[in-house]
């Protein structure tokens, strides 16, 4: 492992000539779009090719799948209502995505697609177009009234403001927090791993010493598990929250 912590994320081309230019600016081939392509086919081959024999009593993979739908979909139900599963294409791909990236992050060598700020913006702009274009497909201009609350007239000068100045925010406060949770964990993983290499080189005393960052080690692993599903999970429920907003305006509160 690289004993710079923050090698891990830097973003490579893996050809030397450029695919095509945009505005003159060169576009490579890089190692983060190789592995968005591998997360993309991964779950896709995940999700079909463990259900495609439809077994009655179900394989250990067919019953991952499975469950994976029923949670999306309990998920959905339980923030917008039945009226929210039209959204369930949606929001699955956004979990499985994001749950297949931090995922593939734990493994050694492969690169982390999540613990990049552009990706993960550009997840919480699709996320906030939707909801825009849900908004005024449902209400029309009506959805504008998500900017007013419920509150005497008087009020209403400083908190419509702060309502559109709260719904602007949305897609930096989603996407960083799933970019800096990710960026913390493999950073602090990678760090804790160059005491390792450090101390079994130095020989000796230190070399014994090395098992104690070993241990933790595989404590912060176990953590960051347990934190990349947390982060998928919060990402969905909170773009079924901004949905929901979308369809039902301030019925909801």
């Amino acid at each position: 492992m690289a004993m710079n912590p923050m090698e891990q994320f830097e973003v490579k081309p893996l050809i030397a000539e450029p695919l095509f230019s945009i505005g003159g600016h060169p576009i490579y081939f890089t190692n983060q779009a190789l592995f968005m392509c591998v997360v993309v086919v991964s779950a896709a081959l995940f999700l079909t090719l463990t259900v495609s024999k439809g077994r009655l009593v179900p394989s250990r993979g067919q019953s991952m799948a499975e469950v994976s739908y029923e949670f999306v979909a309990n998920m959905i139900r339980s923030t917008m209502g039945e009226d929210g599963l039209v959204f369930f294409p949606f929001i699955l791909t956004l979990f499985m995505f994001v749950l297949f990236s931090n995922f593939f992050g734990l493994i050694p060598w492969t690169f982390t697609v999540t613990s990049q700020i552009a990706v993960t913006f550009a997840l919480a702009s699709v996320v906030i177009l939707v909801m825009i274009v849900t908004g005024f497909m449902k209400h029309g201009l009506g959805f504008l009234m998500l900017f007013v609350p419920k509150a005497p007239w008087y009020l209403l000068i400083l908190l419509v403001p702060i309502e559109i100045i709260s719904f602007l925010t949305r897609p930096v406060s989603l996407s960083v927090r799933l970019f800096a949770n990710m960026l913390a964990g493999h950073t602090l993983l990678a760090v804790f791993a160059s005491f390792v290499i450090l101390l079994g080189a130095a020989g000796g005393v230190l070399s014994v010493l090395s098992i104690a960052p070993l241990l933790l080690i595989v404590a912060i692993f176990a953590l960051e598990m347990l934190v990349s599903f947390l982060q998928a999970y919060v990402f969905s429920i909170l773009t079924c929250i901004y949905l929901n907003e979308a369809l039902h305006l301030h019925d909801h509160h």
